[in-house]
């Protein structure tokens, strides 16, 4: 803790100098107000132009070029002009900006944001919130109270960022907020000239692309995440969404960068085998096992000497979330399933299988971890209370969960590509992000993304009351006394916001207040479409909300009700849409908003008058900053309020962090169910388990990137080449450089040993003509040289290479240079991506057992490093190897511009299958859709000649 302070106190260091500096920002922006309110609506996009004209300089007619798609950029970084530019892969990076920079315009586009925001939503960035802006964009966390106006801060960077016409990114924690952020931000934008897009799930490629080349794009960390993973799986250019990672704005940036840190992004494919029998087996299995209670929760097996023998199956960690299969268990298993050994290497899946089984009876409760909804098991965020739609757990546990609660197991996904967010998120030339609680983790944002926090100034002093923690014996008793609490306040009409852990917390509670019969909103998991309708509704006079984490909920608490949320029903209920009735919709919304202001206006001040917002915690979150963000949502803007968490030493927190003594002295004592007990014990050793709790998380995600950056190493290289082969670059320089690498391998292994007259070279000869069909014979280099020994393996490797150059030269002429280079790179992306693919799974497996290794006193960080560079370096040959034999020796097929297959063999020869049918080569026949295309002579589980990359009876051979 000591450490902790100290190292919070030094990254601290220089804060003041930062905040008079944002101060000094500010008031400039404030001089220039005055000239700008002078402005007239048009020249607001007049100005927009000249800012891009004053950063690109010289270079402006270049770029207005290239966003008309009349310039591009190849992967070399190389101009492309003419037809077909649009299809070219570009590379924003290649265009160099001539003019003054961003940080000269600073000034005067935050005052011209200032003014936009005035004039379209009739609200103005206070002085607090220009510095924020500054902070932000100078590549900071701008830490601010919750209702500080996060979602106007952004437009400030946003805008000036996007002068650059690189694209900016503001990451919001789920859909709804992208798209309304983008829809009410983008009011802003779009009077200023600029585009906004918004991805979200469900989005064609076609969209998404659209989207993406808007000047400020909206979405979520998981969909941009994802959208990066898909365009490098991607077969061909027109498949491609993003543009690059220029400036990212991340808002509840605790919440997305360290939070979810934990889970990787992983696009899965269905694996090969059913298991599902194995997963229902074990989970029937595991129910007549007994879990050991006799057993230390920290205690490792391996290392248990003269300690009692456990009185279970197996034992549960659940500090560390781990179990262990004891021995009793392992007897009774084996028994089971008739096998002699569980830990025989033959039989290490089914251990798998067992671990899967009990950790699903034991470390995940339904209703808290997940819930199930229609059928399905979906993972419930821990941190923010909301279903993680499409996410699963990975290594067969998500099965085992769907075993234990009865439901379809869906088919086991093999990885097709993953990465961290941590990783996602440092492409980005620029990154910064929002939140109220980034203090506590300083430290992280340092070291892992090199983010310095901000603290910036509440515009208004915070004069909520945060009360001391009330701790109850049992949670019979603490229930009694919340409800209590409630019905007094609810009687006085004071708004109550009730936080919980869990849904199944959520819904505890709920039971209790019907009981009551006190009315109230759960916004849990399973109620997230309303999620933004009860939040913003939660400060009016009477309501009660019972709500499961509040992180990211992005929308305001004001007292007597939201204005903005309600203003923008309003307007909906007219039928006015801020894109579609862009004009009528600007021309009523002052109008509306006003009158919604003045109604909201009365219930406002009768809830001021009744103490504000009054926060009750229902127990300590095991992370200090989610506790922080709920005591947050009251006291906005200068508001009085009040907050207090009640606390049991039942609840998980107080069982996990060594409270038995309290528990024994109430117990003895005969203290009251339902008085509480103040104790600075009790607090301390609350706070004492949750630094553990976050220092081991942290830990946990440390060692996840740790892992990760020896992959992200590759995976760069990877997704490089394929970057270059979808750029259209031409690939018969580094073919032969393949061709050169892999027929040298060959023949230096096959005249590795003996003098030349030993060699096996008819052996050689045979392993050279599984890469491509060799001409050149033994017999004709003997004749170039005075005898057997004056061969050398250089003299060899020349001859073959040579051979083999004009092998593909002919290639090349026979089947045409266009369409055989087009081929060439479909057959490189193939080899590519089925090699990388294999290769994750290789580093899964790798990853599961390395740690075994610190057994035999070896750093398992530095084996993981040595033996993926090995497994890379492999995978490398083998990639360059199979190219070799693709491209130089196997029968191959690609379509023409008519729709016409040409295919070609190993000779050579070449025919051409006409579409629609039998027909002579070279018919003009043309297709105005390669839906009513058919191909003859296709087999059905080739590759669609199409270039689909499905199998042809999957394509266009369906139905056929």
């Amino acid at each position: 803790m000591a450490l902790a302070k100290a190292l919070n106190k030094i990254l601290r260091a220089g804060e003041g100098k930062v905040l008079r500096n944002l101060q000094s920002i500010a008031a400039d922006v404030g001089k220039l107000e005055e000239g700008y309110a002078a402005l007239k609506d048009a020249d607001f996009p007049k100005l927009t132009r000249e800012f891009k004209e004053r950063y690109w300089g010289d270079n402006f007619s270049k770029y207005e070029d290239f966003l008309a798609g009349k310039l591009a950029f190849n992967a070399n970084g190389d101009e492309i002009k003419g037809p077909g530019v649009k299809q070219a892969l570009r590379d924003d990076t290649a265009l160099e900006p001539l003019g003054e920079s961003l940080d000269d315009l600073l000034l005067e586009a935050f005052a011209l944001v200032r003014e936009a925001s005035k004039r379209t939503l009739g609200m103005v960035h206070h002085d607090v919130q220009v510095m924020g802006g500054a902070a932000l964009f100078k590549g900071n966390i701008a830490e601010m109270k919750t209702g500080e106006g996060k979602t106007l801060v952004a437009t400030l960077p946003a805008y000036l960022a996007a002068i650059s016409g690189l694209g900016v990114h503001i990451v919001t924690v789920n859909d709804y907020l992208a798209s309304y952020q983008s829809e009410l931000m983008g009011r802003i934008f779009r009077f200023l000239g600029m585009t906004t897009g918004c991805i979200i799930s469900g989005q064609t490629p076609q969209v998404r692309r659209t989207q993406y080349w808007a000047d400020i794009t909206y979405g979520t960390n998981n969909e941009f995440g994802f959208d990066y993973l898909r365009d490098n799986m991607a077969l061909d250019r027109g498949s491609l969404v993003q543009r690059g990672h220029y400036f990212a704005i991340v808002d509840e940036v605790d919440s997305i960068l360290i939070d979810e840190a934990r889970t990787p992004l992983i696009i899965s494919g269905q694996a090969a085998g059913d298991f599902k029998e194995n997963y229902q087996k074990f989970a029937r299995f595991v129910r007549t096992l007994e879990r050991a209670t006799n057993v230390e929760p920290a205690a490792n097996p391996l290392l248990r000497l003269e300690q009692e023998e456990p009185n279970g199956d197996y034992e549960v960690d659940e500090k560390k979330r781990t179990v262990g299969i004891l021995s009793s268990g392992i007897t009774k298993l084996e028994k089971q399933l008739g096998i002699d050994n569980l830990y025989d290497p033959n039989n290490l899946d089914l251990l798998q299988f067992m671990n899967n089984a009990i950790k699903a009876k034991e470390l995940f409760t339904r209703d808290k971890d997940y819930i199930v909804q229609g059928g399905e098991v979906k993972i419930v965020d821990e941190h923010t209370g909301r279903v993680l739609d499409g996410r699963r757990y990975s290594d067969g546990l998500h099965q085992a969960i769907e075993a234990k609660e009865g439901v379809a197991i869906q088919a086991e996904n093999r990885t097709l590509a993953t990465t961290t967010l941590q990783n996602y998120f440092r492409l980005y030339k620029k990154l910064s992000g929002m939140t109220g609680t980034a203090e506590t983790e300083a430290a992280e944002f340092n070291g892992t993304y090199k983010l310095g926090v901000v603290p910036i100034p509440t515009n208004k002093p915070m004069v909520r009351e945060d009360k001391p923690d009330l701790i109850f014996k049992n949670l019979s008793g603490k229930y009694t006394a919340i409800v209590a609490d409630i019905k007094e306040r609810n009687q006085l009409g004071q708004p109550v916001l009730i936080g919980t852990t869990s849904v199944e917390k959520s819904e505890e509670i709920s039971t209790e207040l019907k009981r009551s019969g006190i009315k109230h909103n759960v916004l849990n998991a399973k109620q997230h479409a309303r999620e933004a309708a009860v939040i913003a509704m939660a400060g009016r006079a009477g309501a009660v909300t019972v709500a499961t984490n509040m992180a990211g909920r992005g929308t305001d608490i004001m007292l007597g009700g939201n204005v903005e949320f309600l203003a923008q029903e309003k307007m909906r209920a007219l039928g006015l849409d801020p894109e579609e009735n862009a004009q009528e919709y600007e021309a009523k919304w002052g109008s509306v908003r006003k009158a919604t202001e003045e109604e909201v206006q009365d219930e406002h001040d009768q809830v001021v008058g009744l103490g504000g917002l009054y926060v009750l915690g229902t127990e300590r979150h095991e992370n200090r900053r989610i506790d922080n963000q709920l005591r947050g949502r009251s006291g906005r803007q200068g508001d009085p309020g009040e907050s207090r968490f009640y606390i049991s030493l039942e609840d998980d927190l107080m069982r996990l962090s060594g409270t038995s003594a309290v528990q024994s002295m109430m117990d003895m004592m005969n203290f009251p169910d339902d008085q509480p007990l103040e104790s600075k014990m009790v607090t301390k050793s609350v706070q004492s388990a949750q630094a553990k709790i976050e220092a081991m998380n942290f830990e946990m995600r440390k060692n996840i990137l740790k892992y990760d950056d020896v992959l992200s190493k590759q995976r760069e290289v990877m997704y490089e080449q394929r970057r270059r082969v979808l750029s259209g670059m031409d690939m018969s320089t580094q073919v032969i450089g393949f061709v050169e690498g892999t027929l040298s391998d060959v023949i230096l292994e096959g005249t590795a040993q003996g003098a030349p007259e030993e060699w096996d070279l008819a052996n050689t000869w045979r392993e050279l003509e599984r890469y491509y069909p060799v001409t050149t014979t033994l017999s004709d280099i003997l004749d170039s040289v005075p005898s057997a020994k004056a061969l050398t393996p250089e003299l060899l490797t020349r001859e073959v290479v040579q051979d083999a150059k004009l092998h593909y030269a002919s290639r090349l002429d026979s089947v045409g240079a266009e369409f055989f280079k087009e081929y060439e790179r479909r057959v490189v992306l193939m080899v590519l991506d089925r090699h990388w693919q294999r290769h994750l799974e290789n580093m899964d497996y790798l990853r599961s057992g390395i740690g075994l290794r610190a057994m035999a006193q070896k750093d398992p960080i530095v084996e993981y490093t040595n033996e993926s560079s090995r497994m890379f370096a492999l995978m490398n040959s083998e990639i360059r190897a199979e190219i070799v034999m693709s491209l130089l020796k196997s029968d191959g097929q690609i379509m023409d511009a008519k729709g016409n297959v040409v295919q070609f063999n190993a000779k050579n020869e070449v025919s051409v299958m006409i579409a629609s049918g039998p027909s002579e080569a070279g018919s003009d026949a043309e297709f105005d859709s390669s839906d009513d295309v058919t191909y003859e002579g296709v087999s059905k589980n080739a590759p669609c000649p199409c270039g689909s990359g499905k199998k042809y009876k999957l394509c266009h051979g369906k139905g056929k």
